[in-house]
């Protein structure tokens, strides 16, 4: 009870804070009239799936047998924490999720059985109650991160720097397959938000800053997610993916989490929408709404953008989804109701805290007219859509579902996030060719990053922002320190850790593992980049000293984005840009070490998603 009640205290926080935000916002005006848009100058993608008479026709039928009860609980997405299955007996609840912090009975992590258990329990009562199943999504954003055990793959900031399509629609189709394997039936990804201030605490989510990398990348992460429209579309091991956050949540000013993007329609249109039609265009069934603003007007409200554009303009027919309480910062509304966000176009509702009190005031709001009846229908029916098109009409029992997929943590999904560590990996600075190492020397690997699976995975992993994992929470996985032991210690070399930089040997080369410790939205977003006056000088000290001494020095940088490593560069010899690679630490040796014959099995490949701060970057001075 009391983990609740303090996670219930931290809600409150998070919700007062965001209204706050979004109350200065929309007083903020920005460039061009709020709200305003012009449909016609936005693109309209090809259409991934024709429409189906027969599908229509079926939902047609469960409309006309449908209460007002049964169809505002459809637009409701609750947290599992908040919600069991006897309270879909009494509540018609269309959605669940598990949020970053939340698991099956609560918010402890629980193994792959208790997900199972759960998935069946929460499908049988839906199904007991109004003969509809529920879908149950999470924040699968690099892997199923709440799961003990699941493979957790590097962040999409890593993909990006990798840039292959193929790449990143295998990760997305190892994702789902882990999702699915727990009885879950949707990911809240891809995110194609296009970072422009690496400021924000979100860049690690986006794949770049590049309109044209995020667009080349978008459709790949929605088929490997969902399976490619009249191959393998939403068949088994496959989970309906959302497209997030619509629109412009990388382009906020200062790079201010849920802040406002002040620009022009063509410049938003341009930028941050390049991910949108080939996503569309490969069929994704759900889009989510962004927590931020456009030109100061909420985009959980915004009928221009989520109407008039998305649906109508770009043909987007599923469904288009709340983020986490995200209708609740609009003028007017709260957590329990909020009649404008569903009147500008959203589907669902993500109830993160009041979702009694969302369903009983949405009922209200349609018997007053407030509400149209028209508008809920039209809601109703694009969610209805996607369970039919998905197959959740026709499909056994979650556990049964599961049984013949690969177990979460599966030896070929670890090969792929090794392979997806090893592609993403940027080679910064390498003077005098010391990169890639003879195996056989004697190895000193120093810095706190490594030997700690938790800071090398970054936020939402194992909880929200991360930070909580030993290395014994990721069985199966590898630091950084494991995969250069295994690849000296086979080669007739040794690996000694020294996290303080203090070894009993003197080596032969020092391998330094720093950077950025876990964070996630919000908390993770900064005045500046300055990654020194964020560690206080600790990196620069250990490196000097290292330096000092006549040893070469190679850096891995762990980071959710480019940051300022001026200092720490220049106390170099070898400089890796390593991103947040997961659980296959091992990649980083891959590609850090020469075969045992001498050859370079993996050169470096990776390439810049983001520009690399200099010392001139007016973004590292405080705001």
């Amino acid at each position: 009870m009391g983990r609740r009640r303090a996670g219930r205290r931290a809600t409150g926080l998070m919700i007062r804070a965001a209204a706050a935000l979004m109350a200065l916002v929309l007083t903020s005006g920005g460039a061009g009239a709020a709200g305003t848009v012009t449909p016609e100058i936005w693109p309209v993608p090809a259409r991934a799936l024709a429409a189906d008479p027969v599908l229509e026709a079926q939902i047609d039928a469960l409309l006309g047998r449908m209460t007002l009860d049964e169809k505002v609980g459809q637009t409701i997405m609750a947290d599992v924490a908040e919600v069991t299955p006897a309270d879909l007996a009494r509540w018609p609840l269309g959605a669940l999720f598990a949020g970053g912090n939340s698991s099956p009975g609560g918010t402890g992590l629980v193994p792959r059985e208790r997900w199972l258990a759960a998935a069946d329990a929460y499908h049988a009562a839906s199904l007991a109650r109004s003969g509809i199943p529920v879908i149950w999504g999470t924040d699968a954003v690099h892997g199923h991160n709440r799961l003990i055990g699941a493979t957790v793959f590097p962040h999409n900031i890593a993909l990006g720097a990798a840039g292959d399509p193929d790449l990143v629609r295998r990760v997305g189709r190892a994702i789902a397959a882990e999702v699915a394997a727990t009885g879950l039936d949707q990911s809240f990804g891809p995110t194609l938000a296009v970072a422009r201030d690496a400021r924000w605490g979100r860049v690690y989510e986006s794949f770049g800053s590049d309109p044209a990398l995020v667009a080349r990348l978008a459709g790949a992460a929605v088929e490997g997610l969902q399976g490619r429209v009249g191959q393998d579309f939403l068949k088994d091991g496959r989970v309906i993916a959302t497209a997030k956050h619509f629109i412009g949540d990388g382009g906020t000013t200062k790079g201010t989490d849920r802040g406002d993007t002040q620009l022009p329609e063509v410049v938003l249109r341009d930028i941050h929408g390049a991910g949108y039609p080939p996503a569309l265009a490969a069929g994704v069934q759900t889009v989510m709404a962004s927590f931020s603003s456009w030109n100061g007007a909420a985009l959980h409200g915004h009928q221009g953008l989520l109407t008039r554009v998305l649906k109508d303009r770009m043909g987007f027919d599923g469904i288009l989804l709340g983020d986490w309480d995200g209708h609740a910062a609009l003028p007017g509304c709260t957590p329990g109701s909020c009649p404008a966000a569903m009147t500008a176009g959203l589907d669902m509702f993500m109830a993160a805290t009041d979702w009694r009190g969302l369903f009983q005031d949405t009922v209200r709001r349609v018997q007053t007219g407030e509400i149209a009846m028209a508008r809920l229908d039209d809601a109703v029916r694009r969610i209805l859509r996607v369970k039919l098109r998905s197959g959740l009409f026709d499909r056994p029992a979650p556990s049964e579902r599961a049984a013949g997929l690969p177990e979460p943590g599966a030896a070929a999904h670890r090969a792929l996030a090794r392979e997806a560590v090893r592609r993403s990996l940027v080679l910064l600075k390498n003077d005098g060719n010391l990169l890639p190492i003879d195996p056989g020397l004697r190895v000193a690997v120093v810095g706190p990053g490594a030997d700690d699976i938790g800071m090398q995975s970054g936020g939402w992993t194992l909880d929200w922002q991360g930070g909580i994992g030993r290395n014994g929470m990721f069985p199966g996985a590898t630091s950084v320190f494991d995969g250069i032991r295994e690849a000296v210690t086979r080669a007739g070399g040794s690996a000694e850790l020294a996290p303080d930089g203090r070894f009993a040997t003197r080596p032969d080369v020092v391998i330094a593992v720093f950077g950025e410790t876990p964070y996630a939205e919000m908390a993770g977003d900064r005045p500046d980049l300055d990654f020194g006056r964020s560690d206080g000088g600790r990196a620069q000290a250990m490196l000097q000293n290292l330096k000092a001494a006549g040893l070469p020095v190679v850096s891995v940088f762990l980071s959710g984005r480019p940051l300022f490593i001026g200092p720490e560069m220049a106390a170099s010899d070898a400089f890796i840009a390593a991103w947040l690679p997961g659980s296959e630490g091992a990649g980083i040796a891959d590609v850090l070490f020469r075969a045992a014959d001498g050859t370079i099995a993996h050169p470096f490949t990776g390439r810049l998603p983001m520009a690399w701060p200099g010392a001139g970057d007016a973004a590292r001075i405080p705001e």
